[in-house]
């Protein structure tokens, strides 16, 4: 019985991948078949639901920071603050130095707004575009965003990713990042190493520069006042302040960026924060619209429901065949590569690194009892892995939006070099204690 549960929730994503439908509906439809094994195994509903509501509860501050991310990216977007980074990014790339220049921005702008779409939409958007002018391979530019949005994405302090993976482990947030940034302090620089390599080797026209700030000089006010909200997050990340906490009061500082620098009325501002923000002009747009509370609903349900089936994993004996499996393959190829492994079946199935996060997680929990060897595990594997994925949402998202061609992954260094960093220090630790 659990084991034709397991085929069924397979074959809904896999139709829902097949037919190009939203993946809440295999979500919505897995909770339904779970829910009825749960019955079958002979828990009550009224065990089941308080299990759906426990599970909820563990993401409660991943929900309200959804809200906050979805303000934060529109009041960023209207105070200046994006378009002042993009600016000067721009303006500082050299054709020579192209794709280390563009994985480098990328990352760096995911680690100040912790969202790697976000990202994507914005610089990665802009390294294309010069990508393009240069000359440069769309497989070797979309390779260098991947790499930065991913690295910025899972070490960021305002990573939903990273909330979730703390909230399912019951590990700190704040020691979980600076455990995630010494781990990728190896992939980092090799990555930066070797895209420097092959940026001599793209070809680039070293005649052409790009002026990014003309792109946004017309609209918005381009001040130094406008880093203010990133400054917060850093500083305030720094100083350990809860999450909600620091990316509010960045929230308000970008308000009043917006009235006293770029001359927002109120009332236009208001209707942003829920809506998104919608650009000035049509050469902006591609670049600057979106954000909002109503674009994050979408990934918040998606969350909600993926972790909504944790408790009922957690109750019954659903994954108890497959986790006996599990254990008999650690023993031969160790409790990482084991994990690395279930970790691809994982978000090759599920196609988002959330409910990824969570099957891997109880799958390979009795292998990797240690509550925080488990997180970076995770953060080493799955959170990475999902993005090599062609049809996972954690990179079909970016490729639209880049409008990259899928073969680019391979280029995307970062992705294979932290697990296998993660690989190699675990192989290390096992033989030499």
């Amino acid at each position: 019985m659990a084991l034709l549960t397991l085929l069924l929730f397979c074959s809904g994503l896999l139709l829902c991948l097949h037919f190009d439908l939203s993946i809440l509906y295999a979500l919505s439809f897995g909770y339904i078949i779970f829910f009825l094994y749960g019955l079958h195994y002979g828990c009550r509903i009224r065990q089941l639901l308080s299990m759906t509501v426990e599970s909820l509860l563990t993401v409660r501050t991943v929900l309200t920071v959804f809200v906050l991310i979805g303000m934060i990216t529109v009041s960023w977007r209207a105070c200046g603050t994006i378009p002042y980074i993009v600016s000067l990014a721009g303006d500082m790339i050299r054709p020579d130095l192209f794709l280390i220049a563009a994985f480098l921005l990328n990352a760096l702008l995911s680690v100040l707004i912790g969202t790697s779409f976000g990202t994507a939409a914005t610089m990665g958007v802009i390294c294309m575009s010069v990508g393009h002018v240069l000359g440069v391979s769309p497989l070797f530019t979309g390779g260098a965003v991947f790499s930065g949005i991913f690295l910025g994405d899972r070490c960021s302090p305002l990573s939903t990713s990273a909330l979730v993976v703390s909230s399912i482990t019951g590990t700190v947030f704040y020691h979980n990042l600076r455990l995630m940034a010494r781990s990728a302090v190896i992939p980092f620089f090799v990555t930066a190493a070797l895209y420097l390599l092959l940026g001599r080797y793209a070809n680039t026209d070293a005649s052409v520069t790009l002026q990014t700030s003309s792109l946004f000089e017309d609209s918005f006010a381009l001040h130094s006042m406008t880093l203010l909200p990133a400054a917060a997050v850093i500083l305030l990340s720094f100083l350990r302040i809860d999450v909600r906490v620091t990316m509010t009061v960045s929230i308000v500082i970008s308000l009043c960026l917006c009235a006293l620098l770029q001359h927002e009325a109120l009332l236009t501002i208001i209707p942003m924060l829920l809506w998104g923000y919608a650009a000035p002009t049509a050469q902006l747009a591609p670049m600057m619209n979106g954000g909002g509370i109503i674009a994050m609903a979408k990934p918040a349900a998606l969350v909600a429901l993926s972790c909504s089936y944790a408790g009922i994993f957690r109750h019954t004996d659903l994954l108890r065949g497959i986790k006996k499996y599990i254990r008999k393959r650690a023993a031969l190829v160790s409790a990482y590569g084991c994990t690395v492994i279930v970790s691809i079946l994982t978000a090759m199935i599920a196609c988002n690194q959330t409910l990824s996060s969570i099957l891997t997680k109880q799958l390979c929990e009795e292998i990797i009892p240690d509550k925080t060897r488990m997180m970076l595990t995770l953060e080493d594997t799955i959170i990475v892995i999902a993005a090599l994925i062609p049809w996972s949402i954690a990179a079909a998202v970016p490729l639209a939006t880049l409008d990259a061609p899928a073969a680019c992954l391979y280029f995307a260094f970062y992705l294979y070099l932290q697990p296998l960093c993660g690989l190699i220090q675990d192989r290390y630790r096992n033989i030499h204690g």
